[in-house]
């Protein structure tokens, strides 16, 4: 039997007895290593391992942890077809889909790379001292970013590589200068696995104190609930469910000294298609909603599971429409019987609601672990007074709503939960006679998309991934791009400290060269 371990540090570890294996759903059959369950022993060995760690780590230069983050880039290519066999037999998902999510993965590392290289990501800001200034002199103080701590990250499950082991919240607490406990996830473990060893390899080669990295194994929610309450741990990263985000949520605040849990958990993310634009491109557009339901399977957190319209003729051709696209997509595999499972039962209990209509349930034979797709539509009542329409199924599922005039339409969105992003369909011009409508859809939204479908999401400075809640835990931060380092540190001041003794972030001689904020003007000047 193969058994994959643990990394406690730089060492494999294995001390615990309860065993699990990963799955193959497209085979419908479990992957032959056997993982370990970490104990609480390991656990607590981890943690120490990352406080020891943090003492140096934090103090590690941004050329240093730049290296060290595109050596773990250069560690994972350098695992090449193993580690995308690996990906495959663990999720279904085919080895195009594993490729572009390592590239995704290994440009993240390297943006983060470029960041902390150039060092402006800080934030340094000085306000030198007026010691003549009446009536009260003015202290010399000066602030900068600086990490937490050890961060938990948990992995994610429809994205094995770029939301998971060195996954963009990984990037980004390594890059503030935070060690990094992932709690991988059992579905891919073995992902994982061969991810954690390119990030200690890498380490080793770069000379990173032991402890900046450790990943856990765990099947169960045990690990997970002992890793966020545990006292070392200064933050959490969690890419999930609703249901597992809040959870952790909860615990965090409950300790006896709360930590922010950065979590993006579900969202419905709905699409507005105004009625010209219907008049104009309706075929078009049910093509292109069809394949944007069923990308995936449907399990990307941005899927369009709401397209909101007013109860046309051409809004009716358009769910006709897209009601026969979606059935000639051929159904795919999802990432796990479980995942399976419970969209088939959500599925179920959507459509079973009163006053609904299924245009669309994918009728032919479906394999095993593959889902059928399908459409719901309703009118603008029935779904404002049924919030279980409003819940994420998360698979190839959407619902159409009808909605009577505009007045409705602005309700309805009102009332959504937060979500990731809002998309606006609109021929020219079109959009400026909806201004109401589309404030409101602002209010509920990270992220709007004029003209496009919301699958896909930009690894770019300018992406916000991230909304009101649910949608997230945090509002104020994105789980993408290099601006979601800041979840990972805090705002810290210096008043009257020696010149010598500052960091070089705010030394008057400006030895970085970076950009600063001096006396409220940015300069990469030196200051007296």
């Amino acid at each position: 039997m193969i058994t994959g371990k643990n990394y406690i540090g730089s060492q494999q570890s294995a001390k615990g007895t309860k065993t699990y294996k990963t799955f193959n759903p497209l085979l419908n059959a479990e992957n032959e290593t056997e993982f370990t369950e970490a104990t609480t022993e390991e656990i607590n060995e981890a943690l120490q391992l990352a406080t020891d760690a943090f003492a140096e780590y934090k103090f590690t230069s941004g050329a240093k942890k730049a290296e060290f983050l595109n050596t773990i880039a250069d560690e994972i290519l350098a695992l090449d077809d193993k580690l995308i066999s690996t990906y495959c037999s663990e999720t279904g998902l085919a080895e195009g889909r594993a490729k572009g999510e390592r590239g995704r993965t290994v440009g993240q590392l390297r943006s983060f790379a470029d960041l902390v290289k150039e060092g402006s990501w800080v934030e340094a800001t000085i306000d030198t001292a007026q010691p003549d200034r009446q009536p009260m002199p003015k202290s010399d103080i000066r602030k900068l970013l600086v990490p937490l701590g050890p961060i938990v990250v948990f992995g994610a499950s429809n994205f094995p590589l770029a939301y998971s082991t060195a996954g963009g919240d990984t990037a980004a607490a390594l890059a503030s200068g935070c060690p990094v406990i992932v709690k991988s996830h059992p579905m891919h473990a073995g992902t994982g696995e061969l991810v954690a060893s390119a990030i200690l390899a890498a380490a080793e080669k770069t000379g990173m104190p032991n402890g900046v990295f450790s990943n856990i194994n765990s099947s169960g929610i045990d690990v997970g609930a002992q890793l966020v309450k545990h006292p070392h741990v200064k933050a959490v990263g969690f890419t999930g469910s609703i249901k597992g985000g809040r959870a952790l949520y909860d615990m965090a605040a409950e300790r006896k000294e709360p930590i922010p849990v950065f979590a993006e958990m579900g969202s419905i993310n709905p699409v507005l298609i105004l009625p010209e634009a219907l008049k104009q491109r309706g075929d078009d557009l049910a093509k292109t909603y069809a394949g944007s339901i069923t990308l995936g399977t449907g399990q990307f957190c941005t899927n369009p599971g709401l397209i909101l319209g007013l109860k046309s003729d051409e809004l009716s051709q358009f769910i006709s429409n897209l009601s026969n696209e979606i059935v000639k997509i051929e159904p795919s595999c999802m990432l796990h019987p479980n995942i399976h499972n419970a969209y088939q039962k959500n599925k179920e209990n959507t459509i079973s609601q009163n006053q609904t209509e299924v245009v669309a349930n994918y009728s032919g034979d479906v394999k095993t672990n593959h889902a059928s797709q399908a459409i719901l539509t309703v009118d603008g009542d029935t779904f404002l007074n049924n919030t279980t329409l409003h819940q994420e199924v998360f698979g190839p599922f959407s619902v159409v709503v009808q909605c009577k005039d505009t007045k409705q339409l602005e309700t309805i969105i009102t009332h959504l939960e937060g979500q990731l992003t809002g998309t606006v369909i609109s021929e020219s011009g079109e959009v400026d006679n909806y201004s109401g409508v589309i404030s409101a859809l602002q209010n509920r939204v990270g992220r709007l998309i004029f003209n496009g479908v919301p699958t896909g999401v930009e690894v770019c400075p300018s992406m916000v991934h991230g909304g009101p809640y649910p949608s997230s835990t945090d509002s104020r931060f994105t789980a993408v791009g290099i601006h979601s380092i800041k979840r990972w540190v805090r705002p810290f001041s210096y008043q009257d400290w020696p010149n010598n003794l500052l960091p070089d972030e705010l030394k008057n001689e400006n030895p970085l060269g970076i950009s600063r904020l001096v006396n409220n003007q940015q300069t990469k000047a030196t200051t007296t």
